[in-house]
């Protein structure tokens, strides 16, 4: 004698079954949409863009990921944009410190500079460089506002 037996299914998996089946109605009633068939289309017209987008976002991850992860390398980036500050830093100190001394001297002196003593100040080296400087770059804002830049 032989003995069929046949298994029931149970009340989740009827659930599940239910559920799929209203999940795949839901997708092909959105597909049968014609403004989700044109996306779509559009869609697959630019996958080779978009597939070598993201080739080229990957390897830039990757290689982000690799220089973010490189000890070495970071502790050179670091080295040599304090070798690039360094001197910079020190020639603000020089100026700042000059400027502080300057000042300082200045309030202390009552000495009054006539005529004369503008005439001396003329030919310091250091006042005709500022004053060079000062043209050139008053010529260069004319300039860039359309003016005629001064003789």
């Amino acid at each position: 004698m032989s003995q069929t037996t046949t298994v029931q299914p149970s009340e989740q998996e009827n659930v599940t079954v239910a559920v799929q089946d209203v999940i795949k109605t839901d997708v092909l009633d959105q597909l049968l949409k014609p403004e989700v068939q044109q996306s779509l289309s559009t869609l697959v017209e630019q996958l080779p863009k978009l597939t070598e987008m993201m080739t080229t976002l990957t390897k830039t991850y990757d290689f982000i990921q690799k220089v973010a992860n490189d000890r070495i390398l970071i502790q050179d980036m670091i080295g040599g944009i304090q070798e690039v500050v360094k001197p910079v830093e020190e020639k603000v100190k020089s100026y700042a410190s000059a400027a502080i001394e300057a000042s300082d001297r200045a309030e202390q002196s009552d000495a009054q500079i006539g005529l004369f003593g503008m005439l001396k100040l003329l030919k310091n080296p250091e006042l005709q460089h500022m004053l060079r400087f000062a043209q050139a770059y008053l010529d260069i804002l004319g300039e860039r506002k359309g003016g005629v830049h001064g003789e």
